[in-house]
């Protein structure tokens, strides 16, 4: 089916736009007319079985989950064989689309927004069995302009944290902002969500990424086994609250990092107020 502007699917959703393409699918604004408003509409158009099943359980998973930092799912059908999945439309842009076009912004702007997504990765991780989103970078975080807030996006690979369903030696996600235990393809618990968190606001906040390397394996060495580049050598005058949230996020361990995306959270609403104070 070609996708289009003006699209009219099930005589319920009209297409305005291509919003971007990703790894299950491409998504569009499009318009609800029975509900007048307009929607993001992620579009699948691989039906083999394990697109099909993996689609559905991003549906399923997001319309039972209600956070405000986190989307909701609100229509789910298959049409001319492709899949639809309608979620809120966020009227803003990626973090990475923010840093790329404005640069980077100030530090008591990126704390709170971090900390709304340290919020959310609880709620996740809460859940029974707790859920791991496994892929959380900038370009996977949404900015909404009109209510200065952040929602998670792209569940397309979050896997339940139940031992009979978590699978070993798989590697999913994107390596830089893997935590050693992904990278190893061991199991995950939310810990590893609060390392990637720790990458992503590391990268906000001065523009580099804490780990490198000429070739992948060895950015999965450095990883896994060297200590990440201190964000005091790019910049020196952050301040310690910021420097030791950085440095207990991105400690190799699960156990010696945040014990809680609400601890993390905390942590970062407590440092953005002395940057006010």
């Amino acid at each position: 089916m070609d996708i289009t502007p003006d699209s009219l699917l099930k005589d319920r959703y009209r297409i305005i736009q291509k919003l971007g393409q990703g790894g299950m699918g491409a998504v569009y604004l499009a318009h609800d007319l029975s509900l007048d408003h307009d929607v993001a509409l992620k579009a699948n158009q691989n039906l083999a079985a394990q697109g099909t099943n993996q689609f559905l359980r991003e549906a399923r998973l997001l319309a039972a989950l209600r956070h405000p930092n986190l989307p909701r799912v609100t229509d789910y059908f298959i049409l001319d064989e492709v899949q639809y999945l309608v979620m809120d439309y966020v009227p803003g842009q990626g973090l990475d689309e923010i840093l790329k076009t404005e640069g980077l912004q100030p530090l008591a702007r990126v704390l709170p927004w971090v900390a709304q997504l340290g919020s959310a990765l609880a709620y996740l991780h809460r859940q029974v069995p707790p859920v791991v989103h496994r892929d959380i970078k900038p370009g996977n975080i949404m900015y909404d302009p009109q209510t200065d807030s952040t929602k998670v996006a792209d569940f397309g690979i979050a896997r339940i944290t139940d031992s009979s369903k978590t699978k070993t030696g798989m590697v999913l996600g994107t390596p830089s902002y893997m935590s050693p235990e992904q990278l190893a393809g061991r199991k995950i618990e939310g810990g590893s969500d609060l390392f990637s968190l720790g990458v992503s606001l590391y990268q906000l906040a001065c523009g580099s990424l804490p780990f490198v390397g000429d070739s992948m394996a060895q950015l999965m060495f450095r990883i896994a086994n060297e200590p990440h580049t201190d964000i005091l050598s790019i910049r020196a005058d952050f301040p310690p609250c910021f420097v030791a949230i950085i440095n207990k996020s991105l400690a190799k361990l699960n156990e010696d990092r945040y014990a809680s995306g609400a601890e993390m959270a905390e942590a970062l609403r407590q440092c953005a107020a002395s940057l006010s104070g």
